[in-house]
C-alpha cells in the first residue's frame, strides 16, 4: 500500500518505509491539489521582536519564555517584551554555526532555578570544544550564574561548522543531545567522539545512564552515545504516550532526514567512505545502506530539495483537531514549516505544507510545544527576528 503525499506547493519530497521500499519516490503535487490529510488553518502571533538568531526556546513555571541567540546573549521574554539576561558568555566562540546555541530548563526549575546551554567555547579567541552548561536563574530574572560545566569534551570546528546542539528531556528524566559531525570525515561513524551522534546522560551529572546502549564500554564517550552516524542533527522531538524519539536533520545538499531513533541504531553518514577518505567528501548518501546494510533508514527525507530542516515539535490537544500529535519540523533555507501525520509505529502517512507558513517568516530555527499547548518557532534571519506563537485558526 502506497502513502499519500499531500503538500501545498511543488515539492518533490520522498517517504521512506511507508510501501516496503526504502526511498521510493513519490509524485509532486501541485499547488492545487488537495492534501492527503486536511491541515487545518494556524493563526500566528509575534510573541516579542528584537532577537538575533533565536536558538530554542525554553518555558519557565511563571510564564516567561528564555530564548538563547547564537550571538552569545540570552533573552527572558514576558509580557511581549524581551529583556536582555546578564550573564558571563564571554567564553562563547560565536562563528558561523556555532555559538550558543539549544538550551533546556530543568524539570525542577521551581526549586533549583536550573537551565542548561549548549555552547561553542573558546579560550584566548581559541575553538576548544562544545560543551553543555549549567545555570541558575536569579529570582527577578535579570541575570544568570554559571553552576558548572555538565559535558565537555563534544568536538567542535573552528568555523563552527555543524556545530550541533539540540538538548531535550525524555519523559523519563534522560537529557536527549543531538550534536554534530563538525563537517570533519570519521566522526560520524567514531564511537569514541561524540559529534555526529545524540547522547543520553543524566542532567544533573553528565553522566551516561546505566541503559544506555553502550555502557558496557571501556570508553567514557562510547558509554554517552544513544545514536550515531548522524550529519547535523538540528531538532529533537519526544512523541507523546509513545516515549518515540523523532530528529531532524541536516542533509549536504540533498536528503534532510526525519528520522526515529532506535538505541544503539547507525544512521548511516560516513564522508570517510569507510576510513578511506581523509577530506569530508559530502557525495557519498545520507544514510549509507550500502556500506552498512543495518543502518536505520529514515521515516523521511527531502530527497533533492534542500530544506535545511531545524527545530521540531509535537502538537498536542484536542484544540489542534485533525493535528493533534502531529509533528512539526521547521526549516531554514525552505522557509516553512511542514507538518507530518505519523501512524503509531512513527511511519510518515503524509506531510503538508501550511499555506501560512509558505515563505512567510523567513529562516525558522527552534520549535516548541509550550505548557499552554501552543506551538512557539523562532526566526533566524540575524535582524529582528522574533517568537511567534502558533495556535489553531
Amino acid at each position: 500500500m502506497r502513502c499519500a503525499l499531500g503538500l501545498i506547493g511543488v515539492l518533490s519530497l520522498l517517504v521512506v518505509g511507508c510501501s516496503g521500499a526504502a526511498s521510493e519516490p513519490v509524485q509532486s503535487v501541485p499547488p492545487a491539489a488537495t492534501p492527503a490529510a486536511a491541515s487545518g488553518k494556524f493563526k500566528v502571533e509575534t510573541v516579542a521582536g528584537g532577537l538575533e538568531h533565536g536558538w530554542d526556546v525554553g518555558f519557565l513555571p511563571d510564564g516567561g519564555i528564555l530564548v538563547p541567540q547564537r550571538t552569545g546573549k540570552l533573552a527572558l521574554i514576558r509580557n511581549g517584551q524581551a529583556a536582555e539576561v546578564r550573564a558571563d558568555f564571554s567564553d562563547v566562540l560565536v562563528r558561523g554555526e556555532g555559538g550558543l546555541l539549544g538550551m533546556v530548563v530543568s524539570p525542577d526549575f521551581a526549586t533549583s532555578r536550573e537551565f542548561i546551554t549548549c555552547q561553542n567555547h573558546q579560550e584566548g579567541g581559541k575553538a576548544v570544544d562544545i560543551r553543555l552548561v549549567t545555570w541558575t536563574l536569579a529570582g527577578d530574572g535579570a541575570s544568570a550564574t554559571k553552576v558548572k560545566d555538565l559535558l565537555t569534551g563534544l568536538p567542535v570546528n573552528p568555523s563552527g561548522r555543524h556545530s550541533g546542539c539540540r538538548p531535550t528531556f525524555a519523559p523519563d528524566g534522560a537529557l536527549l543531545v543531538g550534536t554534530g559531525d563538525t563537517a570533519r570525515a570519521p566522526v560520524a561513524q567514531d564511537r569514541q567522539s561524540l559529534g555526529g551522534k545524540v547522547l543520553r546522560l543524566d542532567a544533573k551529572t553528565g553522566n551516561p545512564l546505566p541503559d544506555n546502549p553502550f555502557i558496557t564500554s571501556t570508553d567514557p564517550r562510547e558509554r554517552l552515545i544513544y545514536t550515531y552516524g548522524h550529519r547535523n542533527v538540528q531538532g529533537v522531538a519526544i512523541r507523546p504516550g509513545s516515549g518515540q524519539v523523532i530528529t531532524a536533520e541536516h542533509g549536504p545538499t540533498f536528503d534532510d532526514e526525519v528520522n526515529l531513533l532506535k538505541p544503539g541504531g547507525n544512521y548511516g553518514w560516513d564522508p570517510s567512505k569507510g576510513g578511506t577518505e581523509s577530506d569530508y567528501d559530502e557525495s557519498v548518501p545520507m544514510t549509507d545502506l550500502q556500506r552498512f546494510p543495518d543502518a536505520v533508514s529514515p521515516l523521511w527525507t527531502s530527497g533533492k530539495i534542500t530544506e535545511a530542516i531545524c527545530g521540531g515539535a509535537f502538537l498536542t490537544g484536542a484544540q489542534w483537531g485533525p493535528n493533534d500529535g502531529a509533528l512539526v519540523v521547521v526549516a531554514l533555507k525552505g522557509q516553512k514549516l511542514l507538518l507530518y501525520h505519523l501512524d503509531p509505529a512513527g511511519k510518515v502517512l503524509d506531510v503538508t505544507l501550511p499555506p501560512e507558513f509558505d515563505d512567510q517568516f523567513g529562516r525558522l530555527r527552534a520549535a516548541r510545544t509550550g505548557p499552554d499547548g501552543a506551538l512557539y518557532v523562532t526566526t533566524s534571519d540575524g535582524s529582528d527576528d522574533k517568537l511567534l506563537k502558533v495556535t489553531p485558526a
